[in-house]
């Protein structure tokens, strides 16, 4: 059989691998931008009881999340994981699910049915996301095809939000501006969509599970008997990724500039109704463009790293800085009450749209990498349990923004379903949506300058990760790649690769020397 690593990813090989981002990143899209509207304007829930569905759910899936990851990780031992994949088979499981999706956008049911379903599509997003996030890293080695898989995925996904804020847009020109049936149609399009898409990238794409990795080290026989085993196991797990230096650099990059989006996604929709007195169709046809500008924009920050070798910090200053000016240009003309050509308000959301493609594609190029960086350390493949973070981070953050959103809202006097606002809760819409998106940018921004990965130190670890499978002496690493691997790890090379960091990382109890 040949090796999954020996297989090249073309592009049409990356866009059956990407089209699953048309769900992470429509369905969150949709949801980021209307649910909190549609809650509060069409089902009769306060903006503190839809805020409470959200936050309940994020507690739910802290717990959810990195259990797939660690399920995902372990399920190759079982008869279905060798039959059909330990990741790939969650995709499968997952398709026909998506018509859940639909549910969501009902009106008149009540708190606890909006609660049960919003439930029902966290969970099913944990299902679906946490294995498929880890098959890039699994697919290929190579950084140009990882860089390609990265790439045409965050075009499915901006592609995704690009039909999350266009379609319902569309279907308001027949249905009306002030119609329900608008998001229930919406909801049962994108279902349709979804589940297509997530049948193609199962079908598409592989596993590495007949790749050997051989260490010093292997986990013991008891990490795969016995619940309370694998609860301390998973909780091991997932608190020794933090213990990566690039992945604690790369979550604050990634928490707090998704973040600062979800901010700026959700109370959009508040600025053009009540700040500049428009209707929601605006909001549809402003976003639009955006997300029209981030498709070409993301193949531009691809360029960018690839052929112009850019890195991937510099990469994202350069986006930060476009929304900084975005963010300025936007409370000018709320402060101003100036009445904005067309053609310059267009330009400025192509600007958006193209900046904010780069915040989305390049964290998400970088943490294919990471499990590379944790191999150096653990001696081991943990693309499940990164993956489990990744995504509990990132839904954990859109649905405390839109708790807190509801909270600051309630408290500045906004008053549900009326067509005019009190200065006090306009005042909080313009602090929300420049001042808390500007201030989360600016510690994503601060924080590029710590971080180190590059295409020329992944390179130097991966060239030092298969000298060390081969036998060679940690004596010999030269004094480069030694700097190189602590600015990543955080580590002493000295610790790394069956030393004490391998042990403090990993865990002692659970790693036994192959015999």
């Amino acid at each position: 059989m040949v090796k999954p690593t020996e297989r090249r990813v073309g592009y049409g090989v990356a866009l059956g691998y990407g089209i699953t981002d048309l769900f992470g990143g429509g369905a969150f899209a949709i949801i980021g931008t209307w649910l909190l509207f549609f809650y509060t304007t069409y089902c009769g829930l306060s903006v503190i009881e839809a805020g409470s569905i959200f936050a309940i759910a994020r507690v739910i899936d802290a717990i959810l999340s990195p259990i797939m990851g660690y399920i995902t990780d372990n399920f190759g031992n079982t008869w279905l994981g060798r039959k059909f994949g330990r990741r790939r088979f969650f995709l499968l499981l997952s398709s026909p699910l998506m018509f859940l999706y639909a549910l969501l956008w009902l009106t008149d049911m009540g708190y606890w049915y909006y609660l049960g379903t919003y439930l029902s599509i966290e969970l099913l997003s944990a299902m679906v996301l946490v294995p498929w996030e880890t098959l890039a890293a699994e697919m290929t080695n190579r950084y140009e095809e990882r860089s390609r898989l990265s790439g045409v995925r965050m075009i499915c996904s901006q592609l995704g939000g690009f039909l999350a804020v266009s379609v319902p847009g569309v279907i308001m020109q027949f249905t009306g501006k002030d119609n329900p049936f608008t998001y229930t149609l919406t909801g049962l399009i994108f279902s349709c969509v979804f589940c297509i898409a997530v049948f193609i990238t199962w079908y598409t794409t592989w596993e590495a599970k007949d790749v050997q990795q051989e260490s010093d080290f292997k986990v013991d026989n008891q990490r795969s008997s016995g619940m309370l085993n694998h609860l301390k196991y998973l909780v091991l797990d997932l608190f020794s990724s933090f213990r990566i230096r690039a992945f604690r650099l790369h979550i604050i990059i990634y928490i707090f500039s998704f973040t600062a989006m979800d901010v700026f996604g959700s109370v959009f929709t508040y600025y053009v109704v009540y700040c500049l007195s428009q209707d929601a169709a605006a909001v549809s046809g402003w976003l639009s463009i955006a997300a029209f500008a981030s498709v070409p924009g993301t193949y531009g920050f691809m360029l960018l790293l690839n052929r112009l070798n850019v890195t991937p910090s510099a990469a994202l200053r350069l986006s930060y800085g476009c929304i900084f000016c975005v963010l300025v240009f936007l409370f000018t003309v709320y402060l101003t009450k100036t009445q904005v050509p067309t053609l310059l308000f267009s330009a400025v959301f192509i600007l958006l749209g193209a900046a904010r493609s780069g915040l989305y594609y390049i964290p998400w190029n970088i943490y294919s990498f990471i499990p590379d960086i944790d191999e150096m350390v653990t001696q081991q493949r943990r693309e499940g349990i990164f993956a489990g973070v990744m995504v509990l981070t990132r839904k954990s953050t859109v649905a405390i923004a839109i708790m807190i959103i509801g909270l600051v809202l309630q408290e500045s006097g906004f008053v549900k379903g009326s067509g005019a606002q009190p200065e006090s809760a306009l005042g909080a819409i313009i602090g929300l949506m420049i001042f808390a998106t500007a201030a989360l940018l600016a510690v994503s921004f601060f924080t590029t300058y710590k971080f180190k990965l590059t295409r020329e130190t992944h390179k130097l670890l991966l060239k030092e990760i298969a000298r060390r499978k081969l036998g060679g002496d940690y004596r010999d690493c030269d004094t480069n790649t030694r700097v190189i691997i602590k600015q990543l790890t955080g580590y002493e090379y000295d610790k790394v690769w069956g030393g004490d960091a391998t042990r403090r990382t990993v865990g002692s109890a659970h790693l036994s020397p192959v015999k």
